[in-house]
């Protein structure tokens, strides 16, 4: 079945209210961003409504409820920072203005116990009143409880942007689980917590899965999915037996529209068994009974208001002799009946259409600008050190054009279906380094686009989005490519490496030293650290090299491996503390052999790209003495392999455009770093050191950077 709401909507807004009995049919119930809940069954592939509330503010969650050990059939949903509770007829029985002062971002369920998080605050409240209160120290994504009535105790787990999963007691931090990606959405393993009760499942913005076993003392992962196939991060997960081998499998829907089931082997590892491509991100998805009695069914909600459901029933029926398929007298009742819907619905549409032309010609016209919403993600991806921008409005997009005031690559998706193209522009005076339009085909609604930024050039990236509506439209969004844009939060750093050090002492307060960290380096809270000081841990995902920074009122302390990222940190901090007319003492100590270490790091990357281009400026002179001689039996083994490879070695080189340049560029700042905090300009070298580079050798580079002394 595939409905169509014409509604937005938020993650983990979407639920099947428990059947009467099994394998009974159930009803949908959905929350969207017009405040509305809409509860439906489905008869015969089409929409039966229930009911429908009054509109209000958006909601940002919808779960059920009720009293532990029964079914759980109370729709509870939150809305601005209040809680409103239906009965399953949809009427109104509870609503609970909470003392937050943000809206709701997560919500969970387990009783009389209520669990609310806004952007950084968590509540407790029983019965309505308040219990316990934590504050976190990043944005919390989303919210569970442990089952109490397996635990005989309160547990309750945040899931952090800072890739932390907070364990609580009361309002104290129990202990924190570091994960390996920023945590969206937890789930009880078996939708009960295993047979300990204490077995907790996660996805990850980029991607991950995983099962935890969170105990009163410590946790113990159990298995982890990595996202070898590239694909969106997870909003959604369900335990359900769709296979009905008495076994409920995992279903996860994606941001990318991918939705999966997982079965278990005989270690209770989880393998992929079956996966399904929608158009849009799943917001939400559940297993159950929908649209036929004894058919079960995979339902899933989507972005612009899409409920789709995967069935178990055999969709053709066998006619005739047995090997023709014809199409049920339900079925061609169903298309007849679209046919008429699509037929007004055209009518309606040149009917409102003639109406806004001729009141656009009156002498009182106003004009009328359409709303739209664009769910959006700017994320930084460990794997090849890109950036992706994922798009996604409710209506079809038309076209999107990105503007940048700082050099920056774009880089192919095998995804887009948008056809590009690049305008001239001048980078002086307006520095405009950047000018694409994407044209979209017909029906897009996600565009995804991935870019490559360069550390120590920072700026805005711009993206006007037009959809498919008249009159025509444009919304900006805008994405702050920050001085050190291809760092990435990390819970450990190697304390070995050695390192430079940046120390900065002068009249400045906690919230101040705060505001130009998160300035200069992405995934950094905006929100102040609580306590008197702090620490982070970065990485570098091109590169792996790393930086510590330590800071607090007064004074702070920045250490990496990389001479380049202390040289830019040194530039823009002090540029900032000139901003707001705040002296700095600014001290450093450089360690000489942090320098050759780097140059270390840099060898595998800079030999991999210089064979590659070797490899890919060979394929052409291969293939025509290939033609020329009808076979490659002459060709020496290397040579042989080049031909073989030739599609997955031009793939892999129009991947990385400018990835050669961009490595050179690396050992060109080194360098100039390198002397810099010396008091010495070694520019007048760099043509020297690009010689050495076109003719590489690693033991020449590092004499060289020795010499240049």
């Amino acid at each position: 079945v595939g409905l169509m709401l014409h509604i937005l909507t938020s993650q983990k807004t979407m639920k099947l209210l428990p059947a009467s009995r099994r394998r009974a049919t159930q009803k949908v119930v959905i929350g969207d961003h017009d405040g509305v809940v809409t509860c439906f069954g489905i008869k015969k592939g089409e929409a039966m409504p229930v009911f429908k509330t009054l509109p209000g503010q958006r909601i940002t969650r919808l779960e059920l409820g009720g009293a532990l050990n029964t079914p759980q059939e109370k729709i509870f949903v939150a809305t601005g920072s209040e809680v409103r509770g239906f009965t399953k007829r949809g009427k109104q029985f509870l609503s609970f203005e909470t003392n937050l002062t943000e809206n709701i971002k997560a919500m969970h369920i387990s009783g009389a116990d209520l669990f609310l998080c806004a952007s950084y605050i968590y509540n407790h409240y029983c019965d309505c009143k308040d219990q316990h209160y934590y504050l976190s120290g990043d944005k919390i994504n989303d919210v569970l409880c442990l089952p109490v009535e397996k635990l005989s105790c309160i547990r309750p787990i945040l899931a952090c942007q800072d890739r932390v999963l907070r364990v609580l007691q009361g309002s104290d931090l129990l202990y924190e689980v570091e994960v390996s990606g920023p945590p969206t959405v937890l789930a009880l393993n078996n939708g009960s917590g295993g047979d300990s009760g204490e077995e907790l499942l996660f996805g990850t913005s980029d991607g991950k899965l995983g099962l935890i076993q969170v105990s009163s003392a410590s946790p113990v992962h159990k298995w982890e999915i990595r996202n070898e196939k590239k694909r969106g991060g997870i909003l959604c997960i369900d335990n359900f037996d769709i296979l009905g081998d008495g076994v409920k499998e995992l279903l996860v829907g994606r941001d990318d529209g991918m939705l999966e089931i997982y079965n278990f082997d005989s270690t209770n590892e989880p393998v992929l068994r079956y996966d399904h491509a929608l158009s849009e991100s799943i917001t939400s998805i559940q297993g159950g009974c929908v649209g036929k009695d004894g058919y079960d069914e995979i339902l899933a909600s989507t972005y612009s208001g899409w409920v789709t459901g995967l069935t178990t029933e055999p969709i053709h029926r066998e006619g005739g002799s047995g090997e023709e398929l014809k199409i049920s007298q339900e079925m061609q009742n169903k298309i007849s009946s679209l046919r008429n819907e699509l037929e007004h619905l055209q009518i309606k549409v040149l009917q409102e259409r003639e109406k806004y032309q001729q009141s656009s010609r009156s002498s009182t016209a106003l004009s009328a600008v359409p709303a739209f919403s664009v769910n959006d993600k700017f994320t930084l991806n460990k794997d090849d050190a890109s950036y992706s921008l994922i798009l996604e409005v409710q209506t079809a997009i038309d076209n999107v054009l990105v503007q940048s005031d700082v050099p920056i690559d774009l880089l192919d998706v095998d995804k887009n279906s948008a056809v590009v193209s690049f305008s001239g522009c001048d980078s002086e005076p307006n520095s405009n380094f950047l000018l694409s339009t994407y044209r979209c085909q017909a029906n897009t609604t996600r565009l995804e686009l991935k870019i490559r930024s360069i550390e120590g050039q920072y700026g805005t990236l711009q993206a006007y989005v037009t959809p498919r509506i008249q009159p025509k439209t444009c919304q900006l969004c805008q994405y702050q490519i920050k001085p050190l844009s291809l760092h990435q939060r990390t819970h450990f750093i190697d304390h070995d490496r050695p390192m430079n050090t940046l120390m900065l002492k002068g009249h400045f307060s906690f919230a101040e030293i705060h505001s130009w960290v998160v300035f200069c380096l992405p995934e950094v809270p905006e929100k102040t650290p609580v306590g008197d000081s702090v620490t982070f841990y970065f990485q570098n995902t091109f590169l792996d090299t790393q930086l510590e920074s330590t800071y607090r009122k007064g004074e702070g302390f920045f250490k990496s491996d990389n001479i380049s990222t202390i040289s830019i940190l040194k530039d823009v901090l002090s540029k900032e503390a000139t901003k707001r007319k705040i002296n700095l003492n600014i001290s450093y100590d450089i360690n000489e052999a942090s320098v050759n270490h780097t140059l270390k790091l840099i060898h595998p990357k800079l030999e991999y790209q210089l064979l590659l281009a070797k490899k890919v400026q060979l394929i052409d002179a291969l293939k025509e003495l290939q033609i020329h001689e009808g076979n490659m039996d002459f060709l020496i083994p290397e040579y042989r392999c080049i031909l073989e490879e030739a599609d997955h070695l031009l793939e892999e080189y129009k991947k990385q455009p400018a990835h050669l340049e961009r490595l050179y560029g690396m050992i060109t700042d080194l360098f100039i770093d390198k002397f810099k905090f010396k008091g010495t300009n070694v520019k007048t070298k760099v043509p020297l050191l690009l010689e050495i580079l076109d003719s590489y050798d690693q033991n020449a580079l590092i004499a060289f950077f020795d010499a240049a002394a």
